[in-house]
């Protein structure tokens, strides 16, 4: 008797789409094909797009038809929902609701925000998915708590697993000659108000007075959403700002699209990573991620994934909007090598199981685990929507 593979279905953006989550969920879905998961992609778009990667199987129109994703949806036998508020249509991504009503299927739900103080509509939107999901998975410690404590969601419906690295970053701690006489502060990332880049620069004012002065780059495009808003506005008094402080020959300004060769050469090439974010709600960051998985040196301000991950002494966390504070971090690390190994050493020991292929392995459990558990939904249900399905 033959055995049918359960087919999962996991929602998100997706490149083309260029913005954090769209990445993550390609990453995820090419990890999850090599431990022989069964998975298309559910692709949210602003507008209807002529052509996608073969994996995407149907698009999610924001506002446009829900009805009609909810009932693509149930034609598979789970769903891999990437929740986070700016990518969903309506107020605080609300439109989600529309499609998660007319769901059959489980719902493994991976919550990529969740706010210490949300507004009321932000509450009601994410208990509504809390309360459609069969699983939820939260990538920090963090992250968990406050779901438990805020949602009253059961403790043992909540699974934390990590961000992932690509595989091959693992292998970057070694030492590695760039050609560079110089110390190289990397920042990488799409660019945008928030990510606190100007007290990056405002420290490499700071570190004029060092032997080798450091050099800070800089490196990603512009997001996409605050190109279309305000232009290269940001970028332009950035550029502006090292110039009036006299560090323009300190500060390379990489733009355009970081390929994964491209990005991983530069993470090989820094001798510390900078993340000087003004959040200080953001329990997630792939950058971050990856700065530890290669074994770098990491400066940051105090926002949550990074209290959680760097206290052990994987890095030195600053107060943000504080540019002191990082120029002394970084003459720390800079200044004396045996902190930056020591540091290195550390983020090595914690980079064991942050790669894809590890974090995939994790879903795979969660999601054959889910499918294990009594079936909730009648086969007639699921009949009639895959009729319903093939009439529309």
């Amino acid at each position: 008797m033959s055995v049918t593979t359960p087919r999962w279905a996991m929602i998100s953006t997706y490149p083309p789409t260029q913005c954090g989550l769209a990445t993550f969920s390609q990453s995820l879905f090419t990890a999850l094909i090599k431990q022989r998961v069964s998975l298309d992609v559910i692709r949210v778009v602003d507008t209807p797009e002529p052509s996608s990667p073969p994996e995407v199987a149907w698009q999610l129109v924001n506002g446009r038809n829900p009805v009609g994703t909810a009932r693509a949806l149930n034609r598979y036998d789970l769903l891999l929902l990437q929740h986070e508020y700016g990518i969903f249509g309506g107020q605080d991504g609300e439109t989600l609701l529309d499609v998660l009503a007319h769901v059959s299927v489980p719902v493994v739900t991976v919550l990529h925000t969740v706010l210490a103080d949300p507004t009321p509509h932000q509450r009601e939107v994410l208990q509504t998915v809390v309360g459609s999901s069969a699983t939820l998975v939260t990538m920090t410690h963090t992250a968990r708590n406050r779901l438990i404590a805020s949602y009253a969601v059961d403790p043992d419906d909540v699974v934390v697993i990590p961000h992932g690295a690509a595989d091959d970053l693992l292998a970057t701690r070694r030492t590695v000659s760039h050609g560079w006489s110089r110390p190289t502060v990397l920042t990488w990332g799409l660019l945008g108000p928030g990510k606190g880049i100007e007290w990056g620069i405002e420290a490499m004012a700071m570190l004029r007075d060092l032997d080798r002065r450091p050099r800070y780059v800089v490196a990603g495009q512009t997001h996409p959403r605050v190109l279309e808003r305000d232009g290269e506005q940001y970028r332009k008094m950035l550029m502006a700002k090292a110039d009036a402080l006299g560090v323009a020959d300190d500060v390379v300004f990489e733009d355009g699209y970081l390929s994964a060769r491209r990005l991983h050469r530069l993470i090989e090439a820094a001798d510390v990573v900078l993340l000087p974010y003004d959040s200080t709600e953001q329990v997630t960051s792939g950058v971050l991620i990856e700065a530890v998985a290669a074994g770098r040196p990491v400066v940051s301000t105090r926002f949550p994934h990074a209290v959680e991950l760097l206290s052990d002494g994987a890095g030195v966390l600053v107060e943000r909007a504080d540019p002191r504070a990082i120029a002394d971090a970084l003459r720390q690390v800079l200044g004396n090598p045996a902190t930056g190994r020591q540091m290195s050493a550390r983020a090595g020991a914690l980079a064991q199981g942050l790669s894809w292929t590890s974090v995939a392995g994790r879903y795979a459990e969660v999601g054959r685990a889910q499918l294990a558990r009594p079936v909730t939904v009648s086969a007639e249900q699921r009949a009639g929507a895959m009729a319903t399905m093939a009439v529309a």
